[in-house]
């Protein structure tokens, strides 16, 4: 009986044994932080990346476009009931990228087992840390902007007013034998921006920012990639994603009412993003590796920061300011319309999370 407990406790001893020298190298097939050189064509790869790059453009510019035909779709208009759902599925599919889609990515990437252990990223979570701090930046840019653009305008419409007062009292009547004229000139206090425009235009800005920031990484990332496999599935997801992204994006800049060329740069800008992030992937995929220590750090810290933008923007400057709002409050059935609007974006938004 001893000798069998004696060979028993060897044998556990040996297997411990085993374990102990196992299990590094169980972690380090975890982390592929060497290239990648399994089933990588690069033919078939760059077909792949060059038709993502029109697949996305083409519904990036048709997603940023929708909301903008309210001019000439009354349904569309901002002052209907469904422009409000449109918008909040829209603010849903930004919360969703930013809560399901970056943040995920940004804390993926900064506690990789490819950065050293040495390195400070792997002992504090600087994924969450950069967010809030990037959302806080952002509260306080909107903050300021606001501010300096509102006594801007205060301060023009005193001046207005003073000028409109000064030439009331100088005011020449000509009267001659047959007629009279009367010199004026319009006033011009109809051409000042009023400040619900530009919180709705500062609102566009910033959004925009944050979008662009986070299309042009995925964009590199796609492009730098050497799988087809890997890229195959993410065309299809990205185009999806862009679109919605853009009627976000679009319904945000159709109420701000720019101008209509600055209305032109902005969607084709947003439209361009990912596609000209994917052509620098492209451009770089001969030395740049996503899983190398300089890759995943840039990586995480752009993805948390646009994460932070996107989510504050989304739940503050989208949906507080629509579901407080006193035309809100006071219909019940549009708050029912825009609350399963906002569920439903959200849920379109999440489920490609499965594919990219």
């Amino acid at each position: 009986m001893a000798h069998f407990q004696l060979c028993s406790l060897k044998i556990l001893q040996i297997f411990s044994l085993l374990l102990i020298l196992l299990y590094p190298a169980t972690v380090s097939c975890d982390c592929t932080c060497d290239k990648e050189d399994i089933q990588q064509n690069k033919a078939e790869a760059l077909r792949y990346k060059l038709g993502a790059i029109a697949a996305i453009l083409v519904a990036g510019a048709i997603g940023v476009s929708l909301p903008l035909l309210g001019t000439r779709i009354p349904a569309l208009r901002p002052e209907n009931d469904i422009f409000f759902m449109i918008k909040a599925f829209a603010a849903g599919v930004i919360l969703a990228t930013g809560f399901v889609h970056i943040l995920p990515d940004a804390f993926e990437s900064l506690t990789s087992p490819c950065l050293k252990e040495s390195s400070p990223w792997g002992k504090f979570p600087f994924s969450g840390f950069i967010a809030m701090m990037s959302a806080i930046g952002t509260l306080m840019i909107d903050a300021f902007a606001t501010g300096y653009y509102e006594r801007q305008h205060l301060s023009k419409h005193k001046h207005v007013n003073a000028a409109d007062e000064e030439h009331a009292g100088h005011v020449h009547v000509h009267t001659h034998a047959t007629h009279g004229h009367a010199h004026g000139s319009a006033s011009p206090s109809q051409e000042m921006v009023l400040p619900g425009l530009i919180r709705q235009r500062i609102i566009s800005q910033v959004l925009e920012v944050g979008i662009v920031v986070h299309s042009v990484v995925i964009g590199i990332s796609l492009g730098a990639s050497q799988s087809p496999d890997t890229i195959r599935p993410l065309v299809a997801a990205l185009s999806f994603h862009q679109f919605f992204e853009g009627m976000g994006l679009g319904g945000c800049i159709s109420q701000a009412q720019f101008k209509s060329v600055s209305v032109a740069i902005m969607g084709t800008f947003f439209s361009l993003t990912t596609p000209l992030g994917i052509a620098i992937g492209i451009g770089i995929s001969s030395f740049y590796r996503d899983n190398s220590p300089t890759g995943l750090i840039v990586d995480g810290v752009f993805n948390s920061a646009s994460a932070g933008i996107l989510i504050y923007m989304a739940l503050v400057d989208l949906l507080a300011a629509d579901f407080m709002s006193p035309r809100l409050q006071s219909n019940v059935r549009l708050q029912i319309g825009v609350n399963l609007s906002l569920l439903l974006g959200t849920a379109c938004m999440s489920v490609l999370a499965k594919w990219a």
